[in-house]
């Protein structure tokens, strides 16, 4: 049930954000339509990630969530090959549009992280918590976040700004938001919480993403930034 009232509680923000993006924009600045399948995909996504609130068995032994992510992911891939969304929309293909200042971003990204990593080491991790770190959070999250969600809200959204080469809408900076309420924001016992650090260490790095993202047309970069931003501090 807590489950279940957290993210309510997230889609109903999300809808409350699109209505008074709505009211300030006039006429055409915001299609429910596109606002609506947003909100459900975020349902869609959450219910997989918990295995429908835990009601589904999990199959896949091991210490971290294997079959929600891929399970969320698998969701992620399927309703990007509609007709309605598209792969290429999606950023899916592998194919970089404008690979050279993403790079040096990712560069820099990438020592940003092996320099938290050395200020705070982590304690020795198992192999399948570097397996995983590796693998599951960057694919399933960034294919959904920089990938599915970004286009759906992208399109409920009309208005953009033109702001380091890429166009900004309401959509973009909605993902960021929704990404870091889902690693800060929750309910548990009737009482909710709402962390502010984690908030701003997952929302903020994935406006990077984004930005990455709408540059290249492609999700590989924000991939590979976000695993490695995951597990260097299990290397170092």
């Amino acid at each position: 049930m807590d489950g279940i009232l957290s993210i309510s509680a997230i889609v109903a923000l999300l809808l409350a954000a699109g209505g008074v993006i709505a009211l300030l924009g006039g006429r055409g600045a915001v299609s429910f339509r596109w606002l609506l399948v947003a909100a459900g995909l975020v349902l869609l996504n959450d219910a997989l990630l918990t295995r429908v609130y835990r009601l589904v068995p999990d199959l896949i032994p091991g210490d971290w969530n294997w079959q929600g992510k891929i399970l969320a992911l698998l969701a992620t891939l399927a309703i990007a090959a509609l007709p309605a969304f598209g792969w290429r929309a999606s950023g899916l293909p592998l194919r970089q549009a404008d690979p050279k200042a993403p790079l040096v971003v990712a560069g820099l990204y990438a020592l940003l992280f092996v320099g938290l990593a050395l200020a705070f080491p982590n304690e020795h991790a198992t192999t399948e918590t570097i397996a995983f770190q590796l693998t599951m959070p960057g694919l399933e999250e960034e294919a959904f976040y920089r990938g599915l969600l970004l286009l759906a809200l992208d399109r409920a959204f009309t208005g953009r700004a033109r702001l380091l080469g890429v166009d900004w809408s309401w959509g973009a900076a909605l993902s960021c938001a929704l990404f870091g309420l889902a690693h800060a924001f929750g309910i548990s016992k009737g009482e909710v919480s709402f962390e502010p650090l984690a908030f701003v260490l997952t929302a903020g790095p994935s406006l990077i993403g984004v930005w990455v993202r709408l540059r290249t047309g492609s999700i590989l970069l924000p991939i590979l930034m976000h695993n490695f931003g995951n597990a260097a501090s299990l290397f170092l």
